[in-house]
């Protein structure tokens, strides 16, 4: 945080104190970092508790099955490893999107910043038609598939479905979120709102989507492949 002047007391010139303004130090623990990115930081370490917590509660609920999924009557369906890497895939790319829309708001350039955003955008929105995919089927007449619900996968069903379903959703929150906050930043970039290298704001916003597909692979690792 580079050093800042303010004003002074008014009141102080009657104690004969320094008049105008006065320069604050650079902090020795936040250097650099803005307000805002430190706020993002703050935010983004409080989400990551409650994933834990909830990838916690699937570790645990799952060590304690003698069979996953626990109850085999019920003939729940397997997840679908190969179509979930390649959402999976999807949002990595976008991470290099977001990257590369960071350097063309850095470098000044307006139109490769507009560009990278709205790819990462077109990311964010794949990753959200395949899980409505994996959920519902909703493009089974392409020959995807039916769903897992329609597969027999039921929310209350079992500890299974349970934690697929809310963690698999409570991250889908998070890219539905990030894609609104991004579609926001590409139209006040299209506004020149960060041009002259005003990064800031685009370096903020690319440490929660850097942190959503972070979280993704976590998912994927945990709920898909173990």
């Amino acid at each position: 945080m580079s050093a800042t002047a303010i004003h002074a007391d008014p009141g102080a010139a009657d104690h004969g104190d320094h008049h105008g303004p006065i320069e604050i130090p650079d902090d020795p623990q936040y250097g650099l970092a803005s307000p805002g990115k430190i706020a993002m930081w703050m935010f983004l370490v409080s989400d990551g508790f409650s994933f834990s917590g909830l990838l916690l509660a699937y570790g645990i609920l799952r060590s304690g099955a003698k069979t996953w999924p626990p109850n085999p009557e019920l003939h729940e369906p397997h997840l679908g490893i190969n179509f979930t890497a390649g959402l999976t895939f999807l949002l990595i790319c976008s991470s290099v999107t977001m990257v590369l829309a960071h350097a063309a708001a850095v470098e000044g350039n307006r139109k490769k910043l507009v560009g990278f955003l709205g790819l990462t955008i077109l990311g964010g929105c794949l990753f959200l038609c395949g899980q409505m995919q994996e959920y519902f089927g909703i493009f089974h007449s392409l020959g995807l598939g039916e769903g897992l619900i329609a597969e027999g996968l039921h929310f209350g069903a079992s500890s299974y479905a349970n934690t697929f379903f809310v963690v698999t959703s409570f991250h889908g929150c998070h890219v539905l979120a990030g894609t609104i906050y991004l579609t926001v930043m590409c139209i006040r970039s299209a506004m020149g709102k960060y041009d002259g290298g005003k990064h800031d704001h685009i370096e903020i916003l690319g440490l929660f989507w850097h942190f959503v597909d972070l979280v993704w692979i976590l998912v994927f690792t945990f709920i898909y492949l173990l």
